[in-house]
């Protein structure tokens, strides 16, 4: 029988909770009755929409093994199943994913990615590669924050051979205390860009606030940085301040660690040839674009400090896949013809929207198809937004996308500056534009969805997918 994730003492030690009724073996930890899973520990967390506590009762309903709940409420929600009551929800989630950490001290090798662009892509890349090689326990989907990063940790077997964590931040501040939970062995920051700008003056505060993943470091903790990225030297200053025990760089940079010597771009692969510490390794990387293969020299790079075997993790890369709403390719048919949708619904920044305009650019339509842009405003970017956005239709235009469908108040400035030839539609949101593109979208065409993550990119993903598969499409 699968040794439980907590035991009623740990668990009781940990929160300094107490129980009401007796808790059983706990098998896995969750904040949301739609994903639980039967024999879970139910922690209900406090939001500013929902509040945990309300949905103890659907929690049990689907298998819940306890609850972890506010001592307050344990009088009204004790009928329901077993309970542990603590002063702070929060908090007591926080110090159960201390507590994971450290029963791990001493076996476990353990990573923290952040970034502006490509965190969600390389954690997964270090999941996947990782687990060839080891007991590997990864952040699902982009728990990053101050919920999902002790979430994650809480989930952690105390079995882990290596950790991989994704840490995020929309303020300065976020990501020190995140850091602090995580003690990472290594610190990867993928890349520095404008993002965020609406909660901070300059660039250079952004850089700042992601070096604070550099505290929680172990003493002999090593740092990843691309050797590339515009703010590469403030960002090394910061980790020397920091007294990081080891810098490993990455990029196309003569003086990079882990360097790019060259690359063959392909519509669904990139090759890449690159040198590591002097050792020149060859290795196909299974998802297109320029900033994958940078993400990849890092994720070597991640490999090498973990101590892991490169030769096994090169191999792996051709056999990583983009993740959903981050580059994920689907292609259906229509009277035999194919139309492939890419997928970056997730979010967007001045930089991702670059990069997958460039995937996009680097996937031929078929004969007789388009190349479409659908696009959503790109959020947070302060004063300098709707620059932004219009600074994008040299890039259009160069890139060669045929038809820009848009949506949102940023992008009408790219609506007015893109030149007439390219336009598909306006509207101000993503659910007017749906109808605009399904009436437009034809056999041989590929079609690239992005904006951020308030831009609801995602409904016109969905909505597309359904219109395809009803007119007799196979995916």
């Amino acid at each position: 029988m699968k040794a439980p994730l907590w035991t009623a003492d740990a668990l009781l030690s940990a929160t300094s909770g107490f129980s009401y009724g007796s808790i059983p073996p706990i098998h896995g930890v969750s904040i949301d009755t739609r994903t639980l899973e039967p024999g879970d520990l139910f922690v209900a967390l406090e939001g500013e929409a929902r509040d945990g506590h309300d949905f103890v009762h659907a929690a049990f309903e689907k298998g819940a093994a306890a609850a972890l709940v506010h001592k307050d409420q344990v009088e009204n929600l004790k009928q329901l199943g077993p309970l542990i009551g603590v002063n702070d929800v929060l908090e007591a989630l926080v110090m159960l994913g201390q507590a994971a950490r450290s029963r791990l001290s001493g076996h476990a090798q353990i990573i923290a990615v952040t970034g502006s662009v490509g965190k969600t892509g390389t954690k997964e890349a270090l999941r996947y590669i990782l687990s060839q090689q080891g007991k590997c326990h990864a952040s699902v989907a982009s728990y990053n924050n101050h919920f999902g990063v002790p979430l994650t940790l809480a989930r952690m077997p105390a079995d882990t051979r290596y950790g991989v964590f994704e840490v995020g931040m929309n303020h300065s501040g976020e990501i020190m205390p995140l850091s602090a939970m995580i003690q990472p062995d290594v610190a990867l920051i993928t890349t520095v860009e404008a993002v965020h700008l609406e909660h901070f003056q300059t660039i250079e505060d952004i850089v700042k606030a992601k070096a604070e993943i550099f505290t929680g470091l172990n003493s002999d903790g090593t740092a990843i940085l691309n050797r590339d990225n515009a703010y590469f030297s403030i960002l090394q200053d910061q980790a020397k301040k920091d007294s990081v025990g080891h810098i490993v760089t990455f990029g196309s940079d003569p003086l990079s660690d882990i360097r790019l010597r060259s690359v063959t771009h392909e519509a669904h692969c990139s090759h890449v040839a690159a040198t590591i510490f002097g050792r020149d390794i060859n290795y196909t990387l299974g998802v297109p674009g320029h900033h994958i293969v940078m993400n990849s020299l890092g994720v070597l790079a991640a490999v090498f400090a973990l101590g892991a075997d490169i030769e096994a993790a090169a191999k792996a890369l051709a056999e990583i896949s983009a993740p959903t709403g981050r580059g994920a390719k689907s292609v259906y048919r229509i009277g035999g013809r194919p139309i492939t949708v890419l997928d970056e619904s997730y979010n967007a920044s001045p930089a991702s929207m670059r990069a997958a305009l460039s995937v996009l650019s680097l996937t031929p339509p078929e004969p007789g198809g388009r190349r479409i842009a659908v696009l959503g405003d790109m959020l947070e970017l302060g004063p300098q937004s709707d620059a932004f956005h219009a600074g994008l239709a040299p890039l259009v235009e160069s890139l060669g996308v045929d038809l820009v469908f848009l949506c949102g108040q940023h992008m009408q400035h790219l609506w007015e500056t893109v030149s007439n030839e390219r336009r598909g539609a306006y509207s101000a949101t993503s659910k007017d534009l749906t109808k605009s593109l399904l009436e437009s979208v034809r056999p041989g065409d590929v079609v690239m969805i992005k904006g951020s993550l308030g831009s609801r990119m995602g409904l016109i993903v969905s909505e597309l997918s359904k219109f395809l598969n009803k007119e007799n499409s196979v995916a």
